[in-house]
């Protein structure tokens, strides 16, 4: 089986400097010391190191499009492929490709570590020879994140911790499979419409913004002036924004008014937006806001990037939020329009 690996920085091949981790350790030398001996040895995995290797905090969507070119171009000489990425902003990288990466047709993997490769403790082993194992199950389909011996569906995933070797979870369908003798695989609905011949992400002015209590219509209407392309609107619960503050929701109503798409998704790792469940959700529901369902924030944020990178707006754009691309909320999930 022929693998091929896409290197774009973070902690995992980073050494130290007087200003602190900075990419530098010698990733060839030390995966070709992995895999000597083993089924991937002899020639069979190939890597690419895009320029310049960043810091995953560092990431904008022109480097998520620098990865999608990367997998294309070497697309008929692979059969699998792993990215390699920081851990910071991995499931935004992994939300985004899914979107994209639709009509691929072989699997990529994402990972990363805690740690750098070249210490005595690192994580960066057992993760990456994981993201290896799973394209060899072949039962790794589409784009998957592996991670603290856990595979997930890349569009599913958040990171739940700066420091513990298993730092990313599933909030709302848990894990693809986690290691073992054998590996171990559980059943996730994963199913979506799809996008033929998708156009290249680029950068957009999206607003993401929590709701925390006494935020005024004054705060929010300076945030929203002026008018983004779209607002990712953070509230409580299962979409429940304070309907009591004075001209609050009015402020909401005028901006989607003006042409701006609001997706309202939840504070809460474990949710499912409802808007009108509750009387507070449902002032929003009626200025016209979407829920995003069950989406994680960064599978939210990155769905409205790729919808305005296709050149979508307002209703147009709101209208795709609950409708699965490549199964990053629940089917079932029904938006109030």
């Amino acid at each position: 089986m022929r693998i091929h690996v896409t290197y774009t920085g973070g902690t995992i091949g980073m050494i130290d400097s007087p200003s602190g981790l900075v990419p530098g350790a010698d990733l060839h030398g030390w995966l070709d010391r992995i895999l000597e001996g083993t089924q991937l040895g002899k020639g069979n995995v190939t890597i690419t190191d895009l320029n310049p290797l960043i810091d995953s905090s560092n990431a904008t969507p022109d480097n998520w499009q620098a990865i999608i070119d990367d997998l294309w171009l070497n697309h008929d000489d692979a059969d699998a492929f792993v990215v390699l990425h920081g851990t910071d902003t991995m499931s935004y990288s992994s939300a985004a490709l899914s979107y994209a990466l639709t009509e691929f047709g072989k699997p990529v993997v994402l990972t990363g570590s805690q740690l750098p490769l070249g210490m005595v403790e690192t994580d960066a082993t057992a993760n990456v020879t994981g993201a290896l194992n799973a394209t060899l199950y072949h039962r790794a389909d589409g784009v998957t994140l592996f991670f603290g011996h856990h595979l997930f569906a890349g569009n599913r995933v958040t990171k739940n911790s700066s420091w513990a070797f298993e730092g990313f979870s599933s909030p709302a369908t848990g894990p693809l499979a986690r290691t073992g003798a054998p590996w171990r695989w559980y059943p996730v609905e994963r199913s979506g419409c799809g996008w033929v011949n998708p156009q290249p992400y680029s950068r957009h002015d999206v607003v993401v913004l929590d709701m925390v209590p006494g935020i005024t219509a004054e705060r929010l209407e300076h945030i929203l002036t002026p008018r983004p392309e779209a607002v990712l609107l953070r509230a409580y619960g299962v979409g429940n924004v304070p309907s009591d503050e004075p001209g609050l929701t009015d402020v909401i109503k005028v901006a989607i008014d003006d042409g701006v798409p609001v997706i309202v998704s939840s504070q809460c790792q474990q949710s499912e937006v409802l808007l009108g469940h509750y009387e507070t959700g449902d002032a929003i529901a009626k200025a016209g806001a979407v829920g995003s369902g069950d989406m994680t924030l960064e599978a939210a944020y990155a769905k409205i990037i790729f919808l305005l990178s296709q050149g979508l707006r307002g209703k147009e754009l709101a209208q795709w939020i609950c409708k699965p691309i490549a199964g990053e909320l629940t089917p079932a999930y029904k938006g109030k329009e």
